[in-house]
């Protein structure tokens, strides 16, 4: 697979601007972020993680033929209740999320060794490499249209229910957000979510995560500033078998 530049924080000009767990980051999928239908004075998780951001546009590419799905039935217990956690996090309405986005195996041809994660975003997908030709396939949101990004990265580091600190051009944008000057813990409310997988290229925060979402909703659509984010349970999942280090694969158009 070719090699394609990870477009990010140093292309733009722009300098660590988040803090999350105590460290200087980039602003990732909630840099430059609008708040559309927001409540008076609310900010909402799904607003967060909506809007302009730096990027280069990439399209993914298709073509993995799946093996049986998952029931709605079985989803229904998969995307249930997550009563353990350090938040308890709800079931997830499966009725809202498409079927072909359940998690599932598929079989999926490529050089890349066990545990690569490849993003597809044309198709809304996330692929964890699994031995004799399969994957784990997740369905994600992805980077809006124009604002998606391509590249070989490795998870540079991991985090469970991070601070979140909205960088200070949102703030200067959308004043509401001043009130997470000092950061926003962790909690079902966060923009992070339960999970956080940082991308990393040549050992520089490239301010793109994989992240977990708790809107069924946005699985499956472009919503972010080019993070990538999967249902709660997914990204639980994939978080536990994904070790620092492990390489990612974004894929251009």
């Amino acid at each position: 697979m070719p090699e394609h530049r990870l477009v990010g924080q140093q292309d733009m000009g722009i300098g660590p601007i988040m803090i999350m767990d105590g460290e200087n980051t980039g602003a990732g999928a909630t840099e430059g972020v609008a708040l559309p239908g927001r409540r008076a004075g609310l900010l909402t998780r799904r607003s967060f993680l909506v809007g302009s951001a730096v990027g280069a546009s990439a399209l993914g590419l298709a073509g993995c033929v799946t093996t049986d799905g998952m029931s709605f039935a079985e989803a229904s217990r998969v995307y249930g209740p997550v009563p353990d956690e350090k938040f308890p996090i709800p079931a997830v309405d499966v009725s809202k999320v498409d079927p072909k986005y359940y998690r599932r195996t598929v079989r999926y041809d490529t050089k890349e060794a066990p545990g690569t994660i490849i993003v597809d975003p044309a198709n809304y997908y996330v692929y964890r490499i699994e031995d004799d030709g399969n994957a784990t396939r997740y369905g994600a949101n992805v980077g809006r249209d124009g604002f998606r990004w391509s590249g070989d990265a490795y998870v540079g580091r991991k985090a469970e229910w991070a601070t979140w600190t909205p960088p200070k051009e949102m703030i200067k944008r959308q004043p509401e957000a001043a009130k997470y000057a000092g950061g926003m813990p962790g909690g079902l409310d966060n923009p992070l979510g339960a999970r956080t997988l940082y991308l990393y290229q040549n050992g520089a925060y490239t301010l793109y995560t994989i992240y977990a979402s708790s809107d069924a909703e946005s699985i499956g659509s472009g919503i972010t500033s080019g993070c990538v984010g999967l249902l709660s349970q997914d990204m639980i999942h994939l978080y536990s078998r994904t070790p620092v280090k492990t390489k990612v694969v974004v894929l251009p158009a």
